[in-house]
């Protein structure tokens, strides 16, 4: 994770806020909602870069988490007609206790065993809605009515205030999760992440920390999920299959685990890409059927890429090209010195 300081951290979060209004208000309807889209899997990647790149978890189902938070917000606000923040801040505190719950259930898994357990969390939890569909909505899913505030004025575009209030959201979690690995919590899941022995030996309660990292993965998600019930205004369990938690893995490991910046890259990918070769796809006579596997291969083709060039990720391999530009490494945050201080020179 980056070493900036909080005031570069908020400066970069104001500058992003500042490209989104930007690019919202330059672009079309479609782009505003790929922004949004973006902005949600900016949250939920963020949340899993976190957890697996610091913490050393590896997780297959936080899209069983988006599918709570996005169920959560629709029915407050389709049932009891409640504000989106209200149901936003609900929605991630019904998260975090699914979140305990499955992290004290997994705390002694590791590897394979806990990507088995959270792979069978993300398969299950999406037919709960067949099994409920009166309250849940079976296939049909449940509609949610998400407009404009009134002091934006009538015309104000929707996908625009879609756009917006994703990426405040978006800006807002990664600060959070950039101070907070800075913190001791953030120190203490890396040491688990490194030696869970010698975390223990030092002091780290293990399970508690990597309880909360789960916790803080599925928050994030379960933002996530209600941020994408109002820009798709329909939650249905086909939003929220396996296929949706391997796509976010695959954007932490495609962007870089461990670093926030890689989360924006890897949710630039699997949002931008399979519009891209769909549309490339279709304009060289392919069939529908044929031109929505694509993207799947196309993720297989990008994720090997990008192993293969820049193992540490996209994000890796924008510090390498920068530091073989000449740009230091202290400029983007990543203070590693070489060589230890003399004792002449003191501190800073």
């Amino acid at each position: 994770m980056s070493t900036l300081s909080l005031p570069r951290i908020l400066l970069a979060a104001l500058a992003g806020a500042v490209l989104v209004v930007i690019l919202s208000i330059k672009l079309n309807a479609f782009r505003d909602f790929q922004i949004a889209q973006i902005a949600v899997e900016v949250t939920a990647v963020s949340g899993l870069t976190v957890l697996t790149g610091l913490s050393g978890q590896v997780s297959l189902g936080n899209g069983a988490f988006m599918a709570i938070g996005a169920y959560t917000t629709a029915l407050l606000i389709l049932h009891l007609s409640w504000p989106f923040i209200a149901a936003l801040a609900i929605a991630a505190a019904v998260t975090a206790v699914a979140g305990t719950i499955v992290g004290v259930a997994a705390a002694r898994l590791h590897g394979p065993y806990l990507a088995g357990v959270t792979l069978m969390l993300g398969v299950a939890l999406p037919f709960l809605a067949y099994i409920y569909p009166a309250a849940l909505g079976g296939d049909q899913g449940l509609n949610v009515v998400y407009t404009t505030p009134g002091f934006l004025g009538a015309n104000f575009p929707l996908y625009r205030w879609q756009a917006w209030v994703c990426s405040a959201v978006a800006l807002g979690t990664m600060v959070l999760l950039a101070n907070l690995s800075r913190s001791r919590v953030g120190r203490n899941w890396r040491a688990v992440r490194d030696d869970e022995v010698a975390a223990a030996l030092a002091g780290v309660n293990v399970a508690r920390a990597r309880i909360l990292a789960f916790v803080v993965s599925a928050v994030c998600a379960g933002m996530a999920g209600a941020l994408l019930a109002i820009i798709t205004g329909l939650v249905a369990p086909g939003a929220f299959t396996i296929t949706l938690s391997i796509a976010l893995l695959a954007a932490a490991v495609i962007g870089g685990l461990g670093t926030l910046l890689g989360a924006v890259w890897g949710s630039l990918v699997i949002v931008l890409v399979p519009t891209y070769v769909t549309d490339v796809a279709t304009s060289h006579g392919l069939s529908t059927s044929v031109a929505s596997n694509i993207p799947v291969a196309a993720y297989g083709v990008v994720l090997i890429l990008v192993m293969l060039i820049f193992p540490q990720g996209i994000q890796g391999g924008v510090r390498w090209l920068l530091g073989f530009s000449g740009i230091s490494s202290a400029a983007l945050g990543q203070r590693r010195p070489s060589r230890m201080p003399d004792k002449k020179e003191g501190t800073q």
